[in-house]
């Protein structure tokens, strides 16, 4: 099991904090391809202020998501813990397990989120965008630590306005009120612009921000201009995929901006991930990473990750040992001054001490994931795939096959042995799903057969 101690003296005693507690911004893209950000070796689609921030900051090659696909990512994004502790395995479903309602569906209001340990610090909280933590009221932004909310709380919406009242449930929410749909413009501008807004007005004060922009996942909803931008790329899908990403870019531009118009982007910790791979639909690149959105492959779980803080993170720096979602909590606390709300131990750690060379060991020695039959454990340069009697285990050394196309596990069983038992032992630390798959174990056992390769096949699969 990895855990930090829930004793908040020891924990962060070592790391060195600014005298004037920074500003911290979270910024989380959607289904984005791995390999569509320049900095990551992208080409066809320019992304230069997403770029800036490994210029100015730190990029991690090996950085993990604790889901491959949306809201229980957003769940260890969120709390720094492993979703699974308390049955947040599933994408929200209308299948609640037994023992359970619909109105527990949702982020389990038991766990503190990165919102309730900022306020412990003394900052400002708002979360702005995609929230995909469940409907009920107890789970709404404003009940987790957040001071303010503008977003919509499903997984997906329009990027433009509904013009059916039916599209109630996709609402647009400025803190307790709906946006009426006709001020709505283009929702990746919006949320940029209320994260500048809210940056001006409290420039005065320690802020913390959690952006969750929708871009770029479906539908592809794209400015014409920015189509028009793209007319060399012939598949339409892709030239809306490259549009949306240039809005997306954009966005984070603006933000930076602002933060240097208002003397606070020396003293702002921007963290930037995607929360999860390629999507199947939305035209997107993963480039050698093996595997789509929903997958145990490297493609649905190595995302783009990028961390900045001039004077305390290394510029221009590439961060090779694995890292994971899970740190952006721990990393926040630490930089904020140290205090965490409640008890419950971390997953996470702070990263500070890593890159800045303070600590030489990786942050991690081994990460796990779990939705229904599929579960994968990484261990050093090792990573086990288990998805059901059905299929045969994998194993792939990613130093030598980062594109997973040679499973080893007929070479090394013991090995295979030693990674199955460090799975079995993560598994029994945790807790059953509160609420099954909408679509159940099937595509699971298919999108991790060997001979299930490229999207075209894990179309069938979703």
């Amino acid at each position: 099991m990895i855990c930090l101690s829930g004793s908040t003296g020891d924990l962060f005693s070592q790391e060195k904090v600014s005298p004037r507690r920074p500003n911290i911004i979270v910024i989380v893209s959607d289904d984005a391809g791995y390999a569509d950000f320049g900095v990551y070796g992208g080409k066809e689609i320019p992304t230069p202020n997403i770029d800036l921030l490994a210029k100015n900051g730190t990029l991690f090659t090996d950085a993990y998501v604790t889901a491959s696909v949306c809201a229980p990512s957003r769940a260890g994004i969120l709390t720094g813990r492993y979703q699974q502790r308390f049955g947040f395995e599933h994408n929200i479903s209308n299948k609640p397990v037994a023992g359970y309602k619909m109105s527990d569906v949702g982020l389990d209001p038991e766990e503190k989120t990165i919102g309730d340990h900022m306020k412990a610090n003394g900052y400002k909280t708002i979360a702005i965008g995609k929230w995909h933590q469940g409907g009920e009221e107890k789970h709404f932004p404003l009940n987790r630590g957040f001071d303010e909310f503008y977003g919509f709380l499903e997984g997906h919406r329009d990027f433009f306005a509904y013009k059916k009242e039916s599209a109630r449930k996709f609402a647009l929410y400025h803190n307790r009120q709906i946006v009426p749909e006709t001020e709505i413009s283009y929702l990746t501008d919006m949320f940029t612009q209320k994260a500048s807004s809210f940056i001006a007005e409290n420039s005065e004060r320690p802020f913390f921000m959690y952006l969750a922009y929708n871009a770029v996942h479906v539908p592809m909803n794209a400015k014409p201009e920015l189509m028009e931008r793209f007319s060399s790329i012939s598949d339409k899908g892709r030239r809306a995929y490259a549009a949306m990403m240039v809005s997306l870019d954009e966005g984070v531009g603006n933000i930076l901006e602002v933060l240097k118009k208002n003397n606070l982007y020396e003293n702002t910790l921007i963290v930037f991930i995607n929360d999860n791979g390629a999507a199947t639909g939305n035209f997107s690149d993963n480039g050698r990473l093996r595997g789509l959105k929903g997958s145990k492959w490297e493609g649905g779980i190595r995302v783009a990750s990028l961390m900045q803080w001039p004077g305390h993170i290394p510029a221009g720096k590439k961060y090779p040992k694995v890292v994971s979602a899970l740190d952006i909590v721990p990393t926040a606390i630490a930089a904020a001054g140290g205090k965490q709300a409640g008890i419950k131990p971390l997953d996470g750690k702070s990263l500070l001490p890593f890159i800045s060379g303070q600590k030489s060991k990786t942050p991690h020695k081994t990460l796990f994931w779990r939705r229904g039959i599929a579960a994968a454990v990484r261990s050093g340069k090792w990573k086990l795939i288990r998805s059901g009697a059905q299929n045969p285990v994998l194993l792939f050394n990613l130093e030598k096959d980062i594109s997973e196309t040679k499973n080893l596990a007929s070479l090394y069983p013991t090995k295979v042995k030693r990674m199955l038992r460090l799975l079995e032992k993560w598994e029994e630390a945790v807790d059953k799903p509160h609420w099954e798959s909408a679509s159940g174990d099937y595509n699971q056992i298919m999108k991790h057969r060997m001979e299930v390769l490229g999207r075209e096949m894990e179309l069938k699969y979703p």
